[in-house]
């Protein structure tokens, strides 16, 4: 029944945020919003809107270790599995804007959590504070797309197109029941997703944190695992890309700030084996994003399988972490001895190579 439970949840999450996205844009484009700042915002949004629904339900709920370990997780998974597997599919081709801002602006915002949680964990006026980064944030690419060339503008025209006239879902009454059905499947497939999770933690032996940190963030990342694969195999590698990079800003700034919020005067606690481990994984993968992107402007298949190997480890770690096993101190010594630093020097020689000389 647990299992049950939890592909019922993951199914309702899927689902929720496809008619959700496809309510809202149809009903923005049917107002006049043009396509790029429809797919900038509502359809960004709605892809991280599993981990959104997830993380509050789970505030709610009292697990706040699942609403942290949920977004850490999908923020690593959404570098290292993801792009690593879509590297894998075909070399990705990395636009100069996400090197140039949208990177940055992803490592400034994981920066932020880790300087908030630095006293164990994230006060309410500073969700607040996330929250509003990500307003700004938002308002900042809708005024910048008013300047985007007319390629980039027709790329979100082709992907978005208004409802044609005499369609069923081209009514006010259609886009608004898609809205409201697909945020009705979010909150139950959110409930049920928190629910089974807890039961699996307590059959496994595992805590919540590390179920939120694996299973949950896969669940809950399934969206963007399916729009960066597809990209990847339609040849829109630069999509694939960009849509792993705008999730994870909206995770921490949407996600942890709007939980953060719902949470009140407590906050978020943020677990001890978090601040030591994890959330040093996770600003780790977003720095390096930079050298692996700046090279070439482009992630080649090794570099993607650099990231699939790395993800790999790290939930081979947490699995051994978790069930304090015997081999935990020789997996820790092989990783910090002779994989991370053969890792770094290779990058390094890598970006030296492709520096232009003058």
């Amino acid at each position: 029944m647990t299992l049950l439970l939890f592909i019922a949840g993951l199914a309702g999450l899927i689902a929720g945020a496809e008619l959700l996205v496809r309510g809202a844009s149809k009903l923005a484009l049917s107002f006049g919003l043009s396509p790029l700042v429809v797919g900038l915002t509502i359809v960004a949004f709605g892809t991280s809107s599993p981990e959104l629904a997830v993380s509050v339900g789970a505030v709610s709920s009292g697990q706040t270790d699942i609403a942290i370990g949920n977004v850490v997780g999908s923020n690593v998974l959404n570098v290292l599995f993801i792009l690593g597997i879509s590297a894998l599919i075909t070399p990705l081709v990395v636009h100069v804007q996400l090197i140039r801002q949208e990177v940055p602006i992803m490592i400034g915002a994981a920066l932020l959590l880790v300087l908030f949680a630095l006293d164990g964990r994230v006060s309410w006026y500073e969700a607040a504070m996330l929250t509003a980064a990500m307003v700004a944030y938002t308002v900042f690419l809708v005024v910048q797309s008013r300047r985007e060339s007319r390629d980039t503008q027709g790329d979100y025209e082709a992907e978005l197109q208004p409802a044609a006239a005499g369609a069923w879902d081209s009514k006010l009454p259609a886009q608004i029941a898609l809205i409201v059905v697909g945020l009705a499947l979010l909150v139950l497939g959110a409930e049920g997703l928190v629910r089974s999770a807890v039961v699996f933690a307590q059959h496994l032996g595992l805590s919540e944190l590390v179920i939120g940190l694996t299973v949950v963030a896969l669940g809950t990342s399934m969206p963007e695992v399916a729009t960066s694969i597809m990209a990847a195999v339609k040849g829109e590698r630069d999509l694939a890309v960009g849509n792993v990079v705008g999730s994870n800003t909206f995770n921490i700034l949407g996600c942890l700030g709007i939980s953060g919020l719902v949470a009140g005067g407590a906050g978020l606690q943020v677990p001890a084996s978090v601040m030591a481990f994890d959330i040093w994984v996770m600003l780790a993968v977003a720095l390096a994003c930079l050298p692996v992107f700046m090279t070439g402007r482009e992630i080649a298949r090794w570099e993607g399988a650099i990231f699939l190997g790395y993800y790999i480890a790290y939930v081979a770690y947490l699995i051994l972490a978790a069930q304090q096993h015997a081999a935990l101190g020789a997996f820790s010594t092989a990783m910090l001895s002779f994989v991370v630093p053969i890792t770094v020097v290779t990058l390094v020689a890598v970006m030296v190579r492709h520096t232009p000389k003058r």
